[in-house]
């Protein structure tokens, strides 16, 4: 004698192959679910806390020291939020140094493989990557900075210093961005590499290097235009035209503030283009 039948099940005397049906809801996956998905990994690593936490440090901390050793006459000549900068040059680090461990650290324990087999859409995973990444580090970079740059106004009395107009405070707030830039290309050269240490000592060396290959490039006449241009045209020049310091190197004025911005955009897009091609066509 046979059981009964489970509900939502044929047997195969019916000519029908046997299945189940769920009582429970089964919706269908999107972006929604990405999003929460990677929020939680984000918040539940340590990397995550002693990453932004050192930004912060970094950057208040800085900060506020400089705004200590300052007077009210200096900022006359430079923006309230420049003290945030010089925190900001060494804190731009932790920002990439994350952006690389939030792909990496996934290929080192291989739990990419269950996120690619529970959403198999892996354009939807990378594009929530960014997504958290992005907003919670333009969140702590702007935080971080506005905080300096109010203390830096208060103990130093903005009327009395001279009328600061937004545009410094919309240069700060672009100078965040530019850091979160930084390290969203850090995400999307994790991506590509899948290997922390590795992706990690390109990101150095695309902060790091330029400088010093400008200064070997200008002391040769033929390759010198290059080597301007190149110091002209890095992440520690921008940043620092960005928070308002526009005199150059050479004494002259530097180049816009647009041309930093084109350059990031057009350097992260490639790289954020060729993660998404490279992911979805590689094994993991």
């Amino acid at each position: 004698m046979t059981g009964p039948t489970p509900t939502g099940a044929t047997t195969a005397a019916e000519g029908q192959p046997q299945g189940y049906s769920s009582p429970l809801p089964t919706p269908r996956p999107h972006l929604g679910h990405a999003l929460a998905s990677e929020w939680t990994k984000l918040v539940s690593v340590r990397s995550t806390l002693w990453t932004l936490g050192s930004l912060v440090l970094t950057v208040v901390g800085i900060g506020l020291l400089f705004v200590a050793q300052t007077d009210s006459g200096d900022y006359v000549q430079i923006s309230f939020t420049t003290p945030a900068l010089f925190g900001l040059l060494v804190g731009q680090i932790a920002v990439m140094v994350l952006g690389v461990l939030t792909i990496t650290s996934e290929h080192a324990s291989g739990l990419v493989r269950t996120t690619f087999t529970a959403s198999p859409e892996r354009h939807r995973v990378l594009t929530a990557k960014y997504l958290v990444f992005s907003i919670t580090a333009f969140t702590v970079i702007a935080l971080s900075v506005f905080l300096v740059g109010m203390a830096a106004a208060l103990v130093h009395d903005g009327s009395a210093a001279g009328v600061h107009d937004l545009g410094e405070w919309f240069g700060a707030l672009v100078g965040s961005l530019y850091v979160t830039l930084l390290g969203v290309l850090a995400l999307a050269v994790g991506a590509l590499v899948r290997h922390s240490a590795g992706a990690i000592a390109v990101m150095l060396g695309v902060v790091t290097l330029p400088p010093v290959i400008g200064g070997m490039l200008s002391i040769w006449e033929a390759s010198a235009p290059l080597g301007k241009a190149i110091i002209e045209h890095n992440a520690p020049v921008a940043l620092m035209q960005l928070f308002g310091m526009k005199e150059g190197a050479s004494g002259g004025p530097t180049p816009s503030n647009l041309s930093h911005m084109v350059i990031i955009l057009l350097v992260t897009g490639g790289a954020v283009a060729a993660s998404y091609a490279t992911v979805a066509r590689r094994d993991v």
